[in-house]
Protein backbone atom coordinates (compact mmCIF):
# COMPACT_ATOMS: atom_id res chain seq x y z
CA UNK A 1 0.00 0.00 0.00
CA UNK A 2 0.89 3.64 -0.59
CA UNK A 3 3.12 4.78 2.59
CA UNK A 4 2.13 6.82 5.48
CA UNK A 5 5.21 9.11 5.48
CA UNK A 6 3.32 12.33 4.16
CA UNK A 7 0.72 11.86 7.00
CA UNK A 8 1.52 13.64 10.05
CA UNK A 9 0.21 13.47 13.43
CA UNK A 10 -1.87 10.63 12.66
CA UNK A 11 -4.55 9.60 14.70
CA UNK A 12 -7.15 6.67 14.30
CA UNK A 13 -10.29 6.22 15.31
CA UNK A 14 -13.51 4.18 15.21
CA UNK A 15 -15.26 7.27 13.19
CA UNK A 16 -12.06 7.26 10.35
CA UNK A 17 -8.41 8.97 11.07
CA UNK A 18 -6.92 12.74 11.25
CA UNK A 19 -3.92 13.70 10.05
CA UNK A 20 -1.79 16.94 8.83
CA UNK A 21 -0.94 16.18 5.08
CA UNK A 22 1.29 19.36 3.53
CA UNK A 23 0.30 21.74 6.50
CA UNK A 24 -3.37 21.50 6.10
CA UNK A 25 -5.67 19.33 8.75
CA UNK A 26 -7.34 16.23 6.64
CA UNK A 27 -9.99 13.66 7.67
CA UNK A 28 -10.62 10.08 6.23
CA UNK A 29 -14.35 9.00 7.30
CA UNK A 30 -12.93 5.25 6.81
CA UNK A 31 -11.12 4.02 9.58
CA UNK A 32 -7.78 1.93 9.28
CA UNK A 33 -4.48 2.78 8.51
CA UNK A 34 -5.20 1.07 4.70
CA UNK A 35 -7.53 4.19 4.11
CA UNK A 36 -5.13 6.37 5.04
CA UNK A 37 -2.80 5.54 2.33
CA UNK A 38 -5.48 5.35 0.26
CA UNK A 39 -6.30 8.77 0.58
CA UNK A 40 -2.81 9.57 0.43
CA UNK A 41 -2.43 8.46 -2.83
CA UNK A 42 -5.43 9.90 -4.02
CA UNK A 43 -4.30 12.85 -2.05
CA UNK A 44 -1.15 12.80 -4.56
CA UNK A 45 -2.81 12.58 -7.59
CA UNK A 46 -4.79 15.47 -6.88
CA UNK A 47 -2.03 17.22 -5.90
CA UNK A 48 0.07 16.76 -9.15
CA UNK A 49 -2.99 17.69 -10.87
CA UNK A 50 -3.02 21.05 -9.43
CA UNK A 51 -5.27 20.29 -6.27
CA UNK A 52 -4.05 22.39 -2.99
CA UNK A 53 -3.37 20.79 0.11
CA UNK A 54 -6.62 22.75 1.46
CA UNK A 55 -8.81 21.34 -1.51
CA UNK A 56 -7.37 18.05 -1.41
CA UNK A 57 -8.01 18.25 2.64
CA UNK A 58 -11.66 19.18 2.10
CA UNK A 59 -12.13 16.70 -0.82
CA UNK A 60 -11.58 13.75 1.38
CA UNK A 61 -13.77 14.80 4.40
CA UNK A 62 -16.38 15.33 1.48
CA UNK A 63 -16.03 11.69 0.42
CA UNK A 64 -18.39 10.24 3.11
CA UNK A 65 -18.18 7.12 4.71
CA UNK A 66 -18.85 4.20 1.98
CA UNK A 67 -22.07 1.88 2.47
CA UNK A 68 -20.96 -1.51 3.90
CA UNK A 69 -17.25 -0.47 4.03
CA UNK A 70 -16.47 -0.70 8.34
CA UNK A 71 -19.96 0.62 8.65
CA UNK A 72 -21.11 0.52 12.67
CA UNK A 73 -24.34 -0.02 13.67
CA UNK A 74 -24.72 1.90 17.34
CA UNK A 75 -27.56 1.08 19.47
CA UNK A 76 -26.15 2.06 22.44
CA UNK A 77 -24.10 -1.44 23.29
CA UNK A 78 -20.74 -1.03 24.70
CA UNK A 79 -18.44 -2.38 22.43
CA UNK A 80 -17.98 -1.64 18.70
CA UNK A 81 -19.79 -3.63 16.08
CA UNK A 82 -19.63 -3.02 12.24
CA UNK A 83 -20.56 -4.30 8.86
CA UNK A 84 -17.82 -5.03 6.19
CA UNK A 85 -17.70 -6.23 2.80
CA UNK A 86 -14.46 -7.82 3.20
CA UNK A 87 -14.69 -11.12 1.09
CA UNK A 88 -10.93 -11.82 -0.04
CA UNK A 89 -7.64 -13.02 2.15
CA UNK A 90 -6.30 -9.42 1.77
CA UNK A 91 -9.36 -7.01 2.64
CA UNK A 92 -10.68 -9.61 5.66
CA UNK A 93 -6.53 -8.99 6.88
CA UNK A 94 -6.88 -5.53 6.50
CA UNK A 95 -9.97 -5.40 8.46
CA UNK A 96 -9.10 -7.58 11.45
CA UNK A 97 -5.67 -5.76 11.83
CA UNK A 98 -7.49 -2.11 11.70
CA UNK A 99 -9.87 -4.04 13.84
CA UNK A 100 -7.20 -5.32 16.54
CA UNK A 101 -5.96 -1.33 16.58
CA UNK A 102 -9.16 -0.28 17.68
CA UNK A 103 -9.90 -2.95 20.21
CA UNK A 104 -6.77 -2.07 22.45
CA UNK A 105 -7.05 -5.33 25.08
CA UNK A 106 -10.49 -5.88 23.55
CA UNK A 107 -11.29 -8.50 21.35
CA UNK A 108 -12.32 -9.00 18.36
CA UNK A 109 -15.03 -11.24 17.07
CA UNK A 110 -15.56 -11.94 14.01
CA UNK A 111 -18.55 -13.52 11.89
CA UNK A 112 -18.25 -14.35 8.25
CA UNK A 113 -18.18 -16.98 5.26
CA UNK A 114 -17.01 -17.31 2.08
CA UNK A 115 -19.31 -17.16 -1.44
CA UNK A 116 -20.66 -19.99 -3.55
CA UNK A 117 -19.51 -20.48 -7.58
CA UNK A 118 -16.58 -17.75 -7.06
CA UNK A 119 -12.87 -18.76 -6.34
CA UNK A 120 -12.59 -21.63 -4.17
CA UNK A 121 -9.03 -21.16 -3.79
CA UNK A 122 -9.08 -17.73 -1.67
CA UNK A 123 -11.40 -20.43 0.85
CA UNK A 124 -8.19 -21.70 2.77
CA UNK A 125 -6.70 -18.30 2.87
CA UNK A 126 -9.85 -16.31 4.37
CA UNK A 127 -9.65 -19.13 6.89
CA UNK A 128 -5.75 -19.11 8.00
CA UNK A 129 -6.43 -15.14 8.38
CA UNK A 130 -9.64 -15.01 10.80
CA UNK A 131 -8.02 -17.69 12.95
CA UNK A 132 -4.94 -15.72 13.18
CA UNK A 133 -6.30 -12.35 13.75
CA UNK A 134 -9.09 -12.92 15.67
CA UNK A 135 -10.45 -14.18 19.13
CA UNK A 136 -13.19 -15.93 17.81
CA UNK A 137 -14.17 -17.06 14.30
CA UNK A 138 -17.90 -18.02 13.97
CA UNK A 139 -18.05 -19.49 9.93
CA UNK A 140 -21.21 -19.14 8.43
CA UNK A 141 -23.09 -18.71 4.86
CA UNK A 142 -22.12 -16.00 2.67
CA UNK A 143 -24.06 -16.59 -0.54
CA UNK A 144 -23.29 -20.41 -1.11
CA UNK A 145 -25.25 -19.95 -4.19
CA UNK A 146 -25.73 -23.26 -5.92
CA UNK A 147 -22.89 -25.08 -3.75
CA UNK A 148 -23.00 -26.91 -0.56
CA UNK A 149 -23.25 -24.95 2.41
CA UNK A 150 -21.29 -27.33 4.33
CA UNK A 151 -18.21 -27.82 1.58
CA UNK A 152 -17.73 -24.30 1.25
CA UNK A 153 -17.86 -23.90 5.52
CA UNK A 154 -15.49 -27.02 5.65
CA UNK A 155 -12.83 -25.31 2.91
CA UNK A 156 -12.89 -22.39 5.46
CA UNK A 157 -11.83 -24.67 8.25
CA UNK A 158 -9.48 -25.90 6.19
CA UNK A 159 -7.04 -22.92 6.37
CA UNK A 160 -7.55 -22.50 10.18
CA UNK A 161 -4.42 -24.48 11.66
CA UNK A 162 -3.87 -22.34 14.78
CA UNK A 163 -7.80 -21.30 15.84
CA UNK A 164 -7.91 -19.30 18.96
CA UNK A 165 -11.76 -20.31 19.25
CA UNK A 166 -13.67 -21.20 16.24
CA UNK A 167 -17.65 -22.06 16.18
CA UNK A 168 -20.15 -23.36 13.05
CA UNK A 169 -23.36 -21.81 12.51
CA UNK A 170 -24.67 -22.24 9.06
CA UNK A 171 -27.32 -20.00 9.91
CA UNK A 172 -26.13 -16.52 9.26
CA UNK A 173 -28.39 -14.92 11.05
CA UNK A 174 -27.87 -17.20 14.14
CA UNK A 175 -24.59 -16.80 13.70
CA UNK A 176 -24.43 -12.64 13.91
CA UNK A 177 -26.34 -13.52 17.18
CA UNK A 178 -23.54 -15.80 18.64
CA UNK A 179 -21.13 -12.88 17.85
CA UNK A 180 -23.13 -10.27 19.33
CA UNK A 181 -23.91 -12.41 22.53
CA UNK A 182 -20.03 -13.20 23.32
CA UNK A 183 -19.10 -9.57 22.94
CA UNK A 184 -17.99 -7.66 26.23
CA UNK A 185 -17.59 -4.29 27.33
CA UNK A 186 -14.53 -2.90 24.71
CA UNK A 187 -14.84 -6.27 22.28
CA UNK A 188 -15.21 -5.77 18.47
CA UNK A 189 -17.57 -7.36 16.77
CA UNK A 190 -17.26 -7.63 12.92
CA UNK A 191 -19.88 -9.04 10.36
CA UNK A 192 -17.84 -9.87 7.26
CA UNK A 193 -18.27 -10.74 3.43
CA UNK A 194 -21.34 -8.80 2.39
CA UNK A 195 -21.09 -5.54 3.29
CA UNK A 196 -23.98 -3.54 1.40
CA UNK A 197 -25.70 -6.32 -0.05
CA UNK A 198 -29.41 -6.65 0.95
CA UNK A 199 -29.89 -9.98 -0.27
CA UNK A 200 -28.56 -13.63 0.60
CA UNK A 201 -28.55 -16.46 -2.52
CA UNK A 202 -28.94 -19.91 -1.65
CA UNK A 203 -29.84 -22.26 -4.57
CA UNK A 204 -32.62 -20.46 -6.94
CA UNK A 205 -33.77 -18.82 -3.92
CA UNK A 206 -32.75 -15.04 -3.78
CA UNK A 207 -34.23 -14.02 0.03
CA UNK A 208 -33.77 -10.39 1.90
CA UNK A 209 -31.10 -10.07 3.78
CA UNK A 210 -29.16 -7.53 5.20
CA UNK A 211 -26.25 -7.87 7.45
CA UNK A 212 -26.52 -4.18 8.70
CA UNK A 213 -30.45 -4.78 9.68
CA UNK A 214 -29.76 -7.56 11.40
CA UNK A 215 -26.96 -6.95 13.39
CA UNK A 216 -29.08 -3.96 14.48
CA UNK A 217 -32.21 -6.05 15.04
CA UNK A 218 -29.74 -8.55 17.03
CA UNK A 219 -28.14 -4.96 18.81
CA UNK A 220 -31.47 -3.88 19.93
CA UNK A 221 -32.43 -7.19 21.77
CA UNK A 222 -29.70 -7.31 23.41
CA UNK A 223 -29.77 -3.24 24.76
CA UNK A 224 -33.43 -3.64 25.13
CA UNK A 225 -34.47 -1.17 22.46
CA UNK A 226 -36.10 -3.34 20.18
CA UNK A 227 -37.22 -7.40 20.07
CA UNK A 228 -34.78 -9.67 18.44
CA UNK A 229 -37.31 -11.60 15.42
Amino acid sequence: PYGLGDAEDLVLGVDGSRFRWRGSEAHVTLAGRFNVANALAAATAAAELGATPDQVAAGLAAAGPVPGRFERIDEGQPFLAAVDYAHTPDGLQQLLLTARELAGPGRVILAFGAGGDRDASKRPDMGEVAARLADLVIVTNDNPRHEDPAAIISQVQNGMEAPRDVRIEPDRRAAIALAVEAAEPGDVVLVAGKGHEATQTIGDEVLAFDDREVLRQVLQGVTGNGVVP
